[in-house]
């Protein structure tokens, strides 16, 4: 099953989430029009969005806020990538040149102090005190895990706990509050609450952990990314530190020269065959399953419904996509 079927419940309203959200980006500067055409020509998944509302729809829409929410939290995650791709240099995203390419640093990282900016305007709008803390807690999380990240650029001695709090932080904490979010905005169960919030808390993990395993394995020409972008900018990730710590203390002072002293496409084979025979691959995989089961337990509470269905497949989807 493929995302856009996956999503398929809650068609109409991300259609409605993508008016407000092109309303959302616009200003009075033709500037920022330009670039936000070209984010809005490149958009991602939209997973975030898609979380809180079908949580909402899965507790029966009792707000109509759902949507100015999702608007909010998009605008965030699209201000954390613009603020990423300067961080890594990356040329392009999804295929396509990045800001800060195509434009420059500066750019970048000012067009997502901007969205920053209209995401909390958004949400003053929704008013609502319990919203607001727990996605200003989100972002705190992911500006303290990216920090984190730059601090472990070429540990190779990080440890698997080190690596899963970054990643908790800088990727798992905004789909946790976007699911919480859709939560709060219809039910005020603190069991429900927590639940959902449980569910976007892991969801996140094993989306991360398949991100980190596609940046080895993955085929560039469906995940628009050159393969090995994150190993040569010195994130270590979960498939690297397992491996390292299986191999014997000899053998993996080899392996550490090709990653700390830079290494030729040829060498990067040797590294990613290295993950595979050491079975980093296998174990990131397992991992990741494993926070993907963690997600499903979460919402067993949940009666039967199409939003149910689509949020269990959703996990499906984070675990087999190829992009």
């Amino acid at each position: 099953m493929n995302l856009n079927q996956i999503l398929e419940p809650v068609q109409e309203e991300l259609a409605v989430f993508e008016e407000r959200f092109k309303e959302a980006l616009s200003g009075e500067s033709s500037f920022i029009w330009e670039i936000s055409q070209h984010l809005l020509e490149n958009h991602g998944k939209r997973l975030r969005p898609a979380c809180t509302l079908l949580v909402s729809k899965a507790l029966g829409e009792k707000s109509a806020k759902g949507v100015e929410t999702a608007v909010a939290l998009e605008l965030i995650h699209t201000a954390t990538l613009l603020h990423d791709d300067v961080i890594d240099q990356s040329p392009t995203r999804r295929g396509e040149m990045t800001v800060s390419y195509k434009w420059s640093n500066l750019v970048s990282v000012l067009m997502g102090d901007y969205l920053f900016a209209k995401a909390f305007k958004t949400l003053v709008g929704i008013n609502s005190p319990q919203i607001m803390q727990t996605i200003s807690e989100a972002t705190e999380r992911v500006s303290i895990g990216q920090l984190n990240e730059i601090k472990e650029f070429k540990n190779f001695a990080l440890a698997e706990e080190e690596y899963l709090k970054i990643i908790s932080d800088k990727t798992a904490s905004l789909f946790a509050a976007a699911c919480e979010s859709g939560c709060i905005l219809n039910d005020s169960d603190e069991n429900k609450i927590s639940g959902f919030k449980t569910y976007g808390q892991n969801f996140g993990m094993a989306f991360q952990i398949v991100d980190d395993l596609l940046d080895l394995i993955g085929n560039q020409e469906i995940t628009g990314k050159e393969i090995g972008t994150d190993l040569r900018e010195g994130k270590v990730t979960l498939p690297l530190i397992y491996s390292l710590q299986k191999e014997a203390p000899e053998k993996r002072k080899k392996i550490l020269r090709y990653l700390e002293n830079g290494y030729s496409d040829s060498s990067f084979e040797k590294v990613v065959s290295f993950i595979q025979e050491k079975g980093g691959t296998v174990y990131s995989h397992q991992k990741a399953a494993e926070f993907g089961q963690n997600a499903l337990k979460a919402i067993q509470f949940l009666p039967g419904s199409t939003y149910n269905k689509s949020l269990k497949d959703l996990v499906t989807f984070a675990l087999n996509r190829d992009k």
